[in-house]
């Protein structure tokens, strides 16, 4: 029993370099999702409402005639708001305020400003949101994933090398951190334009992040 004890305290403790390793890959993108508005003010609702539905048949049958297909546009919210102003330190009720939002999936993304020029002449009063994606963006992830293995690695490198360590030179332990992928995100303000609004897509980054564990 006691050798035993004895053969515990004296073993050495793992020693362990943790290194955080990220990639990164801009990849051009191959949709555009946008998200129209139109929005109506009445006195009644239902008339508010009334409104709000032939202004919004127009816009989407105007964007089917651009070729989208119908199950690229969907209905994403519908409210209804009572308005009222302050008079005097008094609520006076004002009418009703009925918004209606579509997104509209741009697969053909030159297509994007003729979208959105032709939604805006057939009564959408705003573009809340233009959002560029990838439809399958795996393969740039990976390609991520494999920089930020790299990345690890020579940062373990640097450490073992200042240090003068004795580096193993494979991980005992890898975590993928993987990252929520963020979209780019742009609000456009309507205007009056007489040539097609210019929509500038620019890259998406894919990142990737690791957690390595090295033993020296």
């Amino acid at each position: 029993m006691n050798n035993s004890k004895e053969h515990q305290l004296s073993s050495s403790p793992l020693r362990v370099i943790t290194v955080t390793g990220n990639g990164k890959v801009a990849t051009q993108p191959d949709y555009v999702q946008l998200r129209f508005e139109v929005s109506t003010e009445g006195k009644d609702v239902s008339e508010a409402q009334q409104q709000n539905a032939i202004i919004m048949n127009s816009v989407i049958h105007s964007i089917l005639a651009l070729n989208i297909p119908k199950e690229d546009i969907q209905t994403v919210a519908y409210n209804v708001t009572a308005n009222y102003d302050y008079i005097e330190g008094k609520q006076v009720f004002r009418g009703y305020e009925v918004t209606n939002a579509i997104t509209v999936k741009v697969k053909d993304i030159s297509q994007v400003g003729i979208v959105i020029d032709t939604a805006v002449q057939n009564g959408a009063n705003r573009i809340s949101s233009i959002q560029f994606g990838i439809e399958n963006p795996d393969a740039s992830y990976q390609q991520a994933l494999r920089l930020a293995l790299k990345d690890a690695q020579t940062k373990a490198k640097t450490i073992a090398e200042t240090m003068k360590l004795t580096l193993h030179p494979q991980p005992i332990e890898i975590v993928e951190e993987r990252e929520a992928q963020a979209v780019p995100f742009k609000s456009v303000a309507m205007a009056d334009q007489s040539q097609v609004t210019p929509i500038e897509q620019g890259k998406i980054t894919i990142s990737a992040a690791v957690r390595v564990k090295f033993q020296y």
